[in-house]
């Protein structure tokens, strides 16, 4: 069974450019698998189709369904998207945490759609709960980090705890929408790893949009490159060589592809280790 069936998906913005344009893509369970394009390819746009934040044209024939069941369809949201929003787990770019509060409330955020109404919004968690948020961040590698305000953190801190909140929210599938973008080379690739261990170790299906080709090819075996709202490649990340990028994206395919950078003697290694590198 597919985790994720869109048909026919279309969404033109009020300046009447076209954001998506017929755009059909199935993901299997369990898959990994990398968005890329260049700015304005829609990227973005589709990630937030998939989780219900916004609707497709309407009479568009359109349907978005994540584990058989329906998110939105012909332009309107499902009567039951917020049952099916709880499989979803969405990682932002700009982490959405609340900065005034401590990591593990931000990570026990996750239980409020599995959890009575009175006692999220009273922040009364069990214990059970509380360990559940320790134990996504202990994953994460930033447990020392659960008193402390969440905007003390570093990005790539704030990224992994967001991580963690997809794992406390028991989420089956999550959309990560840019989530190295605003990192630094080493927070990027942590964040990264974090993403395809959780795909390797939990079965969860990961759908990423990124912005660098490198990325993609190292810790995700499929790729979807996406221009002017249209699929223009699916297929094995190895596949998608610079030559290739140049071919679909022109001068565009610049800005996916990272120069290559060779580490300093005695230095740090280059910002992608091929600890995860398909053959």
């Amino acid at each position: 069974m597919n985790a994720i069936e869109v048909r026919c998906l279309s969404k033109t913005f009020v300046n009447g450019r076209k954001a998506l344009d017929n755009l059909e893509l199935a993901v299997g369970a369990g898959e990994m698998v990398a968005l890329i394009g260049a700015s304005g390819s829609g990227k973005s746009t589709l990630i937030r189709h998939l989780s219900g934040l916004v609707t497709a044209d309407k009479s568009s024939g359109s349907r978005v369904m994540v584990k058989g069941a329906l998110i939105q369809e012909d332009g309107r949201l499902a009567a039951d998207v917020r049952a099916a929003r709880r499989e979803i787990g969405v990682v932002f770019q700009q982490f959405n945490l609340v900065g005034r509060l401590s990591v593990l409330t931000n990570v026990l955020a996750g239980r409020l759609g599995r959890t009575a109404c009175w006692r999220g919004t009273l922040g009364r968690f069990s214990t059970a709960e509380q360990h559940q948020a320790m134990s996504a961040l202990a994953r994460m590698g930033i447990a020392e980090t659960a008193r402390r305000r969440a905007s003390t953190l570093s990005g790539g801190q704030q990224q992994r705890a967001a991580i963690a909140r997809t794992l406390v929210q028991e989420a089956s599938i999550i959309l990560a929408d840019e989530p190295i973008a605003s990192l630094d080379p080493s927070s990027a690739r942590r964040v990264m790893e974090a993403l395809k261990r959780i795909n390797d170790e939990d079965g969860i299906t990961v759908v990423v949009s990124l912005h660098q080709v490198e990325y993609a090819r190292y810790f995700c075996r499929r790729t979807v490159a996406l221009e002017n709202g249209r699929i223009v490649f699916d297929g094995p990340s190895r596949a998608l060589s610079d030559e290739r990028l140049r071919q679909i994206y022109g001068a565009a395919s610049d800005e996916l592809i990272l120069p290559r950078e060779e580490p300093a003697a005695g230095g740090e290694p280059p910002p992608i280790t091929p600890a995860y590198a398909f053959s």
